[in-house]
């Protein structure tokens, strides 16, 4: 029995030593990377916006389909798939306050999802911190889900503003705001 808590405790210390060491790579002709109080964000433009929580920025050099880590916003444009309740709104929310603009991505733990696509927080301003009062006014995954555009979505390991993320949708929710506003027929 203390054999197994032990063998627990060296293998939790292993995994933070081994997250905390992960953090995204970018060469010197990419987008730039600015540190900001231990935020480390990458600055790029949003060439165009793929639905409510997909955007296309150029990393790397390359055109590449971001995910919103952390929030879902109902489908419009998935194969095969109905265009869902809420869908068209989200997605024009997204493609009015995004297409264009210049943004700053923050990587989590996990950089790619099983699709092959890069995962971030898109911040609309360079943050300061991670402050709450930071992550409701500048992190546009956050502001989706105040204003009730998206449902919170958490996949392990990216879940550095899970806690927030949370807040926000009680937030949206019990002011019936976007989504949680309208009755599904």
């Amino acid at each position: 029995m203390l054999m197994k808590k032990w063998l627990v405790v060296v293998l939790g210390v292993i995994t933070l030593v081994v997250s905390s060491c992960a953090s995204p790579t970018q060469s010197n002709n990419g987008p730039q990377s600015l540190a900001n109080e231990g935020i480390k964000v990458i600055e790029t433009k949003v060439d165009r916006v793929v639905d409510g929580d997909t955007i296309q920025v150029y990393l790397k050099g390359k055109k590449e389909h971001v995910r919103l880590i952390g929030v879902d916003t109902p489908e419009t444009v998935k194969e095969d798939s109905p265009v869902e309740h809420y869908g068209p709104e989200a997605s024009n929310y997204t493609k009015k306050a995004l297409t264009g603009k210049m943004v700053y991505l923050e990587f989590d733990v996990g950089e790619r999802d099983r699709f092959g696509r890069p995962l971030a927080y898109v911040w609309l301003e360079k943050p300061k911190s991670d402050s709450d009062g930071e992550v409701r006014a500048k992190m546009f995954n956050a502001q989706l889900l105040v204003q009730g555009y998206g449902r919170i979505i958490t996949i392990p390991p990216n879940v550095k503003y899970v806690d927030n993320f949370k807040k926000y949708q009680i937030e949206a929710r019990n002011n019936k705001r976007g989504l949680w506003g309208r009755e599904v027929k």
